[in-house]
């Protein structure tokens, strides 16, 4: 996600790209088959990695942001999954549409799992969505649940009703444009607001971010998106509908979802659903704490290969 309010942590670097440790380095090196697919009018662009013949791992982002933020991320679930990211309509390199809605983006993830050929291996698709992508996945899980082996619901807050939640009400307006990719680099911010200590990454997904346009560099994400009051219903419902498996992951140090806020899901999810913390991550888990991410979601993959695909109710 980016922001043009403040100066970014980037500033420092002068435009210039932030070299990441060799893990990274080699994972963003494992070049993905970039492909498209039409979903209700919309053009939509999705990143495939590994055999076909695999079962299906579709990876969705949050508000504003695109599949590449998974790039660091999916060649190491490459080796035991056909794995794909889509860009949601309106983000990244995606189409934009008039209206947006969650019901729409909830079709964007099956139409791409059914394009990567996620729906031809017996075992069906396992759904892995962070923030606002987890909004959309559970909304899937509630009314596709029975097409899915599984959803993980990373640092998406369902929030008691003593909590206020919602996404936050933003101006609409247009973007800026910055006269050099320095200038438009120097102004990302993740958000909500976090220090992260991977520069490298912050720097790999800013760059992705942006676009080239007549004067210079702008964000490629629709900024119509802060207009629209997305919803899908009633939250906490929508999570005890889940259909299928279901996982919560939540950064240790989010302030979207802290504790008692992952233990409220835990309770609406019969406390029967795996419950995971990343220890020094914020909300933007796989950014702060990626290999540890990846651990977490191999783990939990490995053990619900020996399970049934479908939640006990």
């Amino acid at each position: 996600m980016a922001s043009d309010r403040n100066t970014g942590s980037l500033a420092r670097y002068n435009g210039e790209r932030v070299a990441g440790p060799a893990w990274f380095e080699q994972a963003v090196a494992v070049k993905p088959e970039a492909a498209w697919v039409d979903v209700a009018g919309a053009r939509i662009r999705y990143l495939r990695w590994g055999d076909r013949s695999r079962p299906g791992l579709l990876l969705v982002h949050g508000n504003a942001a695109h599949a590449e933020w998974w790039s660091f991320i999916a060649p190491f679930l490459a080796s035991d999954y056909n794995v794909a990211a889509l860009d949601l309509s309106g983000m990244g390199d995606s189409a934009h549409r008039p209206n947006y809605t969650m019901e729409l983006f909830v079709e964007e993830e099956l139409e791409v799992a059914r394009a990567a050929g996620m729906f031809d291996h017996e075992e069906p698709p396992v759904i892995v969505a962070h923030s606002f992508g987890g909004f959309a996945t559970i909304l899937a899980g509630a009314h596709h649940g029975d097409k899915l082996a599984g959803t993980v619901i990373v640092d998406s807050p369902v929030n008691p009703p003593d909590r206020p939640g919602g996404p936050p009400r933003r101006e609409f307006r247009p973007h800026n444009v910055y006269p050099t990719l320095t200038e438009a680099l120097a102004r990302f911010r993740l958000a909500p607001e976090q220090p992260c200590e991977n520069d490298y990454i912050v720097d790999h997904i800013a760059r992705r971010s942006l676009k080239q346009v007549d004067g210079g560099w702008t964000w490629k994400f629709d900024p119509a998106l802060w207009a629209s009051r997305f919803s899908i219903g009633d939250t906490a419902e929508r999570l005890r509908q889940t259909k299928c498996r279901i996982a919560i992951m939540r950064g240790e140090m989010s302030v979207l979802m802290p504790h008692e806020v992952g233990e409220y899901m835990f309770n609406l999810l019969g406390r029967a659903a795996p419950m995971i913390e990343i220890p020094q991550a914020r909300h933007h888990v796989m950014l702060d704490q990626p290999l540890a991410f990846v651990a977490a979601l191999r783990a939990l993959l490995a053990d619900w290969n020996h399970s049934l695909p479908r939640r006990r109710r």
